[in-house]
C-alpha cells in the first residue's frame, strides 16, 4: 500500500527546518520526522480517548531520548540498550513539557504523551530547540486539542552579533545561551544564562529569537490546515450549581483560613472545611448528584479565587507579608564538623541543608551524551525528601524535578566558581530541602 507523505518547511536563522508526516507512525494520533541538515528527530504524540473519571489534573508526560546511534556510536556502558534517562534527557523533557502544557484547554484530562527521538546528530544542528519544534507539530496535526502551535529557537551572541540556533562549536564562543519557545503572540518559555550582557542587550535577545519563532508558528498553522485532523475535545466542566453549593458551605470559612499565617495551622483548618463540604454534599451512605472529584475541584477553584482576590484587593499574602516583603532570613555556616562546609539557609518556612565537599579528579561528574563526554569539576545536586512538607512519599533515585532544580541552581552558581588552575579541587554540593512553603 501506497503510504502519502505530506511536507512542510520553513527558514529558521537561515537553515532549512523540514517537517514530515504520513510514512511514519501512522497509528499514532500525530507524528513527525524533522530534518535540519543531517539532524533528525522523530516526535510522536498520542491521547486517551477518554479521561479517568477520577483526576482533576491534566496527565500530560513527555519523554525525550537521545540515541548514541545518531552519532555512530553505542553506549560505553556495559548494558548497551538505552536505559534510564540521562541528566540532559531528563532536563530536555522538561523543557519540551513547560511551554505544551499551559496550551491545552482547561477541563481536558485525558492522558497525552509525546515522545522525542534524536535519530541523527551532526554535531552542528542542535537538537533542543528543534525537538520541541518537532512535538508542536506532532500535537497541531494530531487530533489532540493543542490550542496553538509553538516554536522554539536558540539565540547566540558572538562579536556582539545575535545568533539564531548556532551550532556546537560556535557555543563554545558565545556570551549567551538562550533557549526560547513561545506561540505567534507572546513567549512561553525563557531557559538559559549569559555572560554580563545588559538588560536591553538580553531583551534584544528575546525579541530577535520571538521573530523567528513567528515564522515557525505560522508555518505550522498553514500546516495544520492542510493535514490536520480535526481535533477531539472532549472537556469536564464542573456544574455552577455544585460551585455556588460549595461556596454557600465554605465561603465565610475559607477566607478567614486563607488569613492563618503558619502554614500548618492553615492546611488544618483548610481541610476541616474541605472535610466539612464533602460531609454535606457527599453524604456517607447516601447516592449524591456530584462526583467527588468534581466536588475537589469546585472547592480548589474558590480557594483560589479568595487567595488571588485578597493579594490583589489587600495586597496581602496568607502568611501575612505584603505583597514587596521579603520573609525574614537567617544563616547559619559550619554546622557540620566533619563536612568541608555547611550551612543553613531558612527564610520563613522554607529551609535547606547545604554540603560543600571537595575532592580530586576522580570525584568529578563523569557524563556521556550525543553532544560530548567528560566530566564536570563542579556540580550541585538537589535533594527534596517528603518530610519537606510533611508528607509520607517514595524514596529512591531523583526524579525530574529534583534533577531539575539542582540543574537551575548549579548554571546560578557556576560563574562564580574559580578556574581549575587556580583552584584543581571538584566541587560538590548537596542542597537538602528540610521544610518548605514557596519556592525551594
Amino acid at each position: 500500500m501506497q503510504r502519502e507523505t505530506h511536507t512542510t518547511s520553513v527558514t529558521v536563522g537561515g537553515k532549512d527546518i523540514q517537517l514530515e508526516t504520513g510514512y511514519l507512525a501512522q497509528q499514532a494520533n500525530g507524528s513527525v520526522l524533522l530534518r535540519c541538515g543531517e539532524t533528525v528527530i522523530f516526535c510522536s504524540a498520542c491521547g486517551t480517548k477518554e479521561a479517568d473519571a477520577n483526576i482533576d489534573f491534566f496527565p500530560l508526560r513527555v519523554d525525550y531520548q537521545e540515541n548514541f546511534s545518531s552519532v555512530g556510536k553505542t553506549s560505553s556502558g556495559y548494558i548497551k540498550r538505552q536505559g534510564r534517562p540521562t541528566e540532559r534527557e531528563t532536563l530536555m523533557s522538561r523543557l519540551i513539557d513547560r511551554p505544551l502544557r499551559p496550551l491545552f484547554p482547561d477541563g481536558y484530562y485525558n492522558e497525552v504523551q509525546v515522545l522525542c527521538y534524536v535519530w541523527s546528530f551532526d554535531g552542528v544542528h542542535m537538537p533542543d530547540p528543534l525537538a520541541i519544534c518537532a512535538a508542536s507539530a506532532a500535537l497541531v496535526i494530531s487530533d489532540i486539542p493543542l490550542v496553538k502551535p509553538i516554536g522554539a529557537v536558540r539565540v547566540g551572541m558572538i562579536d556582539g552579533q545575535f545568533v539564531i540556533n548556532p551550532s556546537q562549536e560556535q557555543m563554545e564562543q558565545s556570551k549567551l545561551d538562550l533557549l526560547l519557545a513561545g506561540t505567534q503572540d507572546a513567549v512561553l518559555m525563557i531557559e538559559g544564562y549569559c555572560d554580563f550582557l545588559t538588560e536591553e542587550q538580553v531583551l534584544e535577545a528575546i525579541e530577535t529569537g520571538h521573530q523567528e519563532i513567528q515564522k515557525i508558528c505560522q508555518t505550522l498553522a498553514n500546516w495544520q490546515q492542510q493535514v490536520g485532523k480535526e481535533k477531539r475535545i472532549t472537556l469536564r466542566t464542573i456544574p455552577e450549581e455544585l460551585t455556588q453549593a460549595v461556596k454557600e458551605i465554605s465561603e465565610t470559612p475559607l477566607v478567614e483560613a486563607l488569613k492563618i499565617n503558619d502554614k500548618l495551622q492553615r492546611e488544618e483548618a483548610l481541610a476541616a472545611i474541605k472535610e466539612e463540604v464533602f460531609t454535606k454534599l457527599l453524604p456517607e451512605g447516601e447516592e449524591s448528584p456530584y462526583a467527588a472529584v468534581d466536588v475537589a475541584g469546585a472547592f480548589k477553584k474558590i480557594s483560589a479565587h479568595h487567595m488571588r482576590q485578597m493579594i490583589l484587593k489587600e495586597k496581602k499574602r496568607s502568611d501575612g507579608r505584603q505583597t514587596t516583603d521579603v520573609r525574614p532570613i537567617d544563616i547559619r555556616q559550619s554546622l557540620l564538623p566533619r563536612a568541608h562546609g555547611s550551612s543553613v539557609f531558612t527564610r520563613g518556612e522554607t529551609q535547606t541543608m547545604a554540603i560543600c565537599t571537595l575532592g580530586g579528579e576522580s570525584m568529578a561528574q563523569r557524563y556521556e551524551n550525543v553532544l560530548s563526554e567528560g566530566a564536570h569539576r563542579f556540580y550541585l545536586q538537589y535533594f527534596f525528601p517528603p518530610f519537606s512538607v510533611g508528607e509520607v512519599g517514595r524514596m529512591g533515585s531523583a526524579g525530574r524535578r529534583e534533577i531539575g532544580h539542582g540543574k537551575l541552581a548549579e548554571r546560578a552558581l557556576a560563574a562564580i566558581i574559580p578556574d581549575k588552575t587556580k583552584f584543581p579541587y571538584t566541587i560538590r554540593i548537596e542542597s537538602n530541602i528540610t521544610e518548605s512553603n514557596g519556592s525551594s
